[in-house]
């Protein structure tokens, strides 16, 4: 089996598989945001280069095997590359419905808790002017309130990832702004 692979190799291997720009976006969308929660909690360097990892492979087979995600990843593709066992259960983990697998460990929580939030708090930063820029929690949460809106974004998921972090919603929220910004 290889060593992990690099970030510029992750990216890659993320363009190898998926090509529509909104996932690849989101894809480092949450690499950004484990990383940052990654060094908040003060982790090692190669600690930080797993959240990130975790974070941006999240969704590698989403848009080519999308019945068969995050399996197909976690148990086909990844391993031959070489990547950790904490990516690839944090990866499993971050879709429970599918895999059985509910977060447990750190990385798993945190990749859960950062999902669907990083790709709701983008969908609010589309409909305003400044993006990121000057975005408040509460208007966050009031789209959070407003069920049409990014009507495909589990609502209990969000709620459910800030208490796998032991996080106030309103501070996770907080927290994915800046890092957004």
């Amino acid at each position: 089996m290889a060593d992990m692979q690099t970030r510029e190799q992750s990216l890659q291997l993320l363009e190898k598989y998926i090509s529509g720009e909104s996932l690849i976006h989101h894809s480092k969308m949450v690499a950004k945001a484990m990383e940052a929660y990654a060094t908040k909690l003060g982790k090692n360097e190669a600690e930080i280069e797993e959240w990130w990892t975790a974070g941006l492979l999240h969704d590698l087979d989403w848009e080519k095997f999308p019945d068969e995600h995050p399996n197909k990843a976690v148990n086909e593709i990844l391993p031959e590359y070489g990547y950790s066992k904490n990516i690839l259960e944090a990866i499993q983990a971050h879709a429970p419905e599918r895999t059985g697998r509910k977060p447990d460990s750190e990385i798993e929580r945190y990749l859960f808790a950062c999902d669907e939030l990083s790709g709701f708090i983008y969908a609010v930063s589309l409909m305003r002017p400044t993006g990121f820029q000057g975005m408040k929690v509460k208007s966050v949460n009031k789209k959070l309130k407003t069920l049409k809106f990014a009507e495909s974004v589990p609502r209990e998921d969000i709620r459910e990832g800030a208490k796998l972090i032991n996080e106030e919603l309103s501070d996770h929220i907080l927290f994915l702004i800046s890092v957004f910004e």
